[in-house]
């Protein structure tokens, strides 16, 4: 029997390799195609596919510098994969005594009065949002951030870092909390429009005519673009600049350098202001762009406090300057303010600042700078006091407020918090991988370690305390206008 051999037809190894490199390049282009789907619906904490916020419009981030790929590949490993990695940060033993927190905490307790009775439901939040840029959940420890619109420069980056700070200086102690927060600078829940159905939002600032809450803004862990450092390091170099001079030898005149062109009243009136022989006082129009040029040189606060006087004037809303002012020993001449943000509801007229009319600007700072040439001694007490006030309220102060705030807040809520589905993880490891160099400096200079100490003392619920102390401000407010 014979046998008959079969020859089986064989692909030349040429065309395997070329159908083996077109597999590849195919499956090359589904990943990178499903790579960049997924980058382009992400939003990220620098602004990705964010607008700005249509309460307050501003040019539009622009990221001409990233090639597609490249951005695509930076939000995957930024959003997706930096924060694999477990947190060791753990709940440590506190040691320490914990100390009395300052009076104006109580204030906390009145922000939060609206919802103490009706508390505060998902259904209220997802009203809420449509007056937000942020949605902030805490859940065992870890942050969870969904982003609706765009914020001015750097501020989502660095306020979402703070509340990581936050949590890395109480580990295991903040509570699991749903917020929604905007990153904008005028209140917008007006108490008159929503008086029906209050709208728990969290932001820098607040009047007595709205709801929002206010909150510590970003720049107490730094502003990169304007080359000011984090609170701690500020504080302690304008400190120090405001003793380069003893208070006989400072300028005996009001000064004040910031910008006028943001559509403030108040700052454009104030530059007519601008005679020490007439007014005593010195307004300079500070030009941020030439100071980028320049690179910051003349714009070091530690240099400005060498007058007696340092006016506090508020731009299109409450300005960050408030806390620089108020750190130069100098006395404070503020501008009769709309706007409060969370600690300068613990000032006093005339203990740590001297008030200056909205309607009669000049003659008012005329006024304080007469007084306080002709009554030193307590001039240079009041720029002392309010120093104090601010060394005072130190960075571990700062996370106490947020701690309480944020716990008090979360006592409020009627339901467990839960991670929203288009919510990423946000951790430090994966805002120093969106952050650019200088943003990434001014970002591990504020990081923050655990606490040996719990958190200060919150005072109790005191609204008639807080109503007395309101009347006695006013009171004092009514007759200095009488000195004009």
């Amino acid at each position: 029997m014979a046998l008959f051999s079969r020859k089986i037809a064989r692909i030349p190894s040429p065309v395997l390799r070329v159908f083996g490199v077109l597999f590849i390049f195919a499956l090359t282009f589904l990943l990178l195609l499903e790579v960049d789907n997924l980058a382009s619906q992400t939003k990220t904490i620098i602004g990705h596919n964010l607008e700005p916020t249509p309460w307050h419009a501003f040019p539009a981030k622009n990221f001409e510098n990233e090639t597609k790929i490249g951005r695509a590949s930076m939000i995957v490993r930024c959003s997706y994969l930096s924060c694999r990695t477990k947190s060791k940060d753990r709940q440590t033993m506190l040691t320490g005594e914990s100390e009395k927190c300052p009076d104006f905490y109580g204030w906390i307790h009145q922000d939060l009065e609206p919802w103490s009775n009706t508390r505060i439901s998902q259904a209220l939040l997802m009203e809420a949002k449509k007056f937000a840029s942020l949605h902030i959940v805490i859940i065992g420890g870890k942050l969870y951030v969904e982003y609706y619109y765009s914020c001015v420069q750097s501020r989502a980056l660095f306020t979402v870092w703070g509340l990581l700070q936050l949590l890395r200086r109480y580990p295991g102690m903040v509570p699991d909390v749903d917020l929604m927060f905007d990153c904008m600078d005028r209140p917008i829940i007006h108490r008159n429009i929503h008086s029906a159905m209050p709208l728990p939002i969290f932001r820098y600032c607040t009047t007595p005519d709205h709801f929002d809450i206010p909150f510590p803004d970003w720049s107490f862990w730094g502003w990169a673009e304007l080359r000011l450092g984090p609170w701690q390091d500020e504080f302690q170099s304008i400190k120090q600049g405001s003793q380069a001079m003893s208070w006989e030898k400072k300028f005996p005149y009001a000064y004040w350098k910031g910008n006028p062109d943001v559509g403030s009243p108040v700052r454009e009136e104030l530059l007519f202001c601008n005679d020490t022989n007439k007014w005593g006082a010195q307004i300079l129009h500070q030009n941020w762009t030439q100071e980028i040029l320049d690179g910051f040189k003349n714009s070091k606060l530690s240099s400005q406090c060498n007058h007696r006087y340092k006016i506090y004037a508020e731009g299109y809303a409450w300005s960050v300057s408030l806390k620089y002012i108020l750190s130069c020993g100098c006395v404070p001449l503020i501008i009769k303010p709309q706007y409060e943000d969370f600690f300068s509801r613990g000032l006093f007229p005339l203990e740590n600042y001297w008030p200056i009319s909205s309607t009669n600007i000049c003659p008012s700072i005329k006024t304080a700078v007469e007084w306080g040439n002709s009554h030193p001694s307590e001039a240079e007490a009041i720029g002392k006091a309010v120093q104090d006030f601010m060394e005072r309220l130190n960075i571990d102060r700062i996370y106490d407020y947020m701690y309480h705030l944020i716990t008090e807040y979360a006592k409020l809520q009627d339901f467990k918090p839960v991670r929203p589905s288009t919510a990423l993880e946000e951790c430090v490891g994966s805002l120093l991988c969106y952050a650019d160099e200088n943003q990434r400096e001014y970002l591990e200079r504020s990081a923050a370690s655990p606490s040996p100490s719990p958190p200060c003392k919150l005072p109790p619920s005191n609204a008639e305390m807080i109503k007395k102390r309101i009347e006695a401000k006013n009171e004092i407010l009514n007759k200095t206008q009488l000195l004009i």
